[in-house]
C-alpha cells in the first residue's frame, strides 16, 4: 500500500518470518526533563526572571454512539462539520469495517472535536527549576515494569498519558494479538508496503515512515522496541480514530 495514510498490511495474517534481533528489553523510559542547571545557577544578586504566560489549549473528541436506523448520510447530516458520509467513514472505517452501510447499533463513531476552555498557566524561571527538581526526585523513584507483553504495554500506558495518548490496556492487548501475537520482532514480508521497501514491524505492525511521524519523545527510535512501537501506532490511532480502542481490523 502506499505510505501516505496507511502504516500496516490490510490483511490480518501475522508473520513473523525474517526476524531481525534488536533489543526488544523492558526498558524504563521516562519524558525528557527541563534541566534546572541554568535556573539554580542564578545568584541573588541577579534581577528576579520575568514570568511567561503559556495558553495550553483543551481539544476534545466529540463521538457518537450508533443507535438501530442509522446510516452514515443521517449521521453525517446531524453532524455537519464531519463533512459528509465518505469523510465519516474515512475517518472511522477501523471502526466500521469494509462496508459502509453496515453501521452496528451500539459502534462508537468520531464525528468531529470540540475546544473547551484553555488553560493559562503563569511560570517564572524559578518555578520551572522546582518543577524539574521534584520531576526529578520523582524519576528516581520511578516505577518498575516486567520484561513481557504486560509490562511493555504498562510501560506504553504511563508514556501514553504524559504525553496526552488515549487508550487502554484491553485495547492495545486485543491489537497486538491480531498484529503480532505479542512478537516484537515480527514484520510482514509479502503484503504491498513490503513490496514497496517499507515492511510493517514490530508488536502493532507500524511501517518506518509512521513510527517516525508518531514517534513519541522518551521512547527509542528502534522501531522493534515494544514500547516505542506500541506507543507510536496509539499515537498515530489518536490522530487517526480517536484511540486504539477504537481499532478493530486492519488500520
Amino acid at each position: 500500500m502506499p505510505v501516505r495514510g496507511k502504516h500496516r498490511r490490510m490483511k490480518t495474517n501475522v508473520i513473523t518470518r525474517g526476524m531481525i534481533a534488536a533489543g526488544t528489553g523492558g526498558i524504563a523510559l521516562a519524558l525528557p526533563l527541563v534541566s534546572a542547571t541554568g535556573a539554580s545557577a542564578a545568584t541573588p544578586a541577579q534581577a528576579p526572571q520575568a514570568a511567561h504566560t503559556a495558553v495550553i489549549p483543551n481539544v476534545q473528541l466529540v463521538t457518537y454512539k450508533v443507535v438501530a436506523g442509522d446510516t452514515l448520510s443521517k449521521v453525517a447530516q446531524k453532524y455537519p462539520k464531519s463533512g459528509g458520509w465518505k469523510k465519516l467513514y474515512a475517518a472511522n472505517r477501523a471502526v466500521i469495517g469494509d462496508n459502509p452501510a453496515h453501521l452496528r447499533p451500539g459502534l462508537k463513531l468520531t464525528v468531529g472535536t470540540k475546544t473547551l476552555k484553555s488553560t493559562t498557566v503563569r511560570t517564572t524561571a524559578k518555578a520551572t527549576a522546582a518543577v524539574a527538581k521534584s520531576t526529578t526526585v520523582t524519576q528516581a523513584a520511578a516505577k518498575t515494569y516486567s520484561n513481557n507483553l504486560d509490562g511493555w504495554i504498562k510501560e506504553s500506558l504511563d508514556v501514553m498519558a504524559k504525553a496526552g495518548i488515549p487508550g487502554s490496556y484491553d485495547g492495545i492487548h486485543r491489537n497486538v494479538m491480531r498484529e503480532s501475537s505479542g512478537n516484537p520482532n515480527a514484520i510482514n514480508n509479502w503484503d504491498s508496503n513490503a513490496a514497496a521497501g517499507i515492511p510493517s514491524k514490530g508488536l502493532l505492525q507500524v511501517i518506518d515512515p509512521t513510527f517516525q511521524a508518531y514517534h513519541v519523545a522518551g521512547t527509542s527510535w528502534n522501531i522493534y522496541d515494544p514500547v516505542a512501537n506500541i506507543t507510536a501506532a496509539c499515537n498515530y490511532a489518536a490522530d487517526k480514530y480517536g484511540s486504539m480502542d477504537n481499532v478493530n481490523g486492519a488500520y
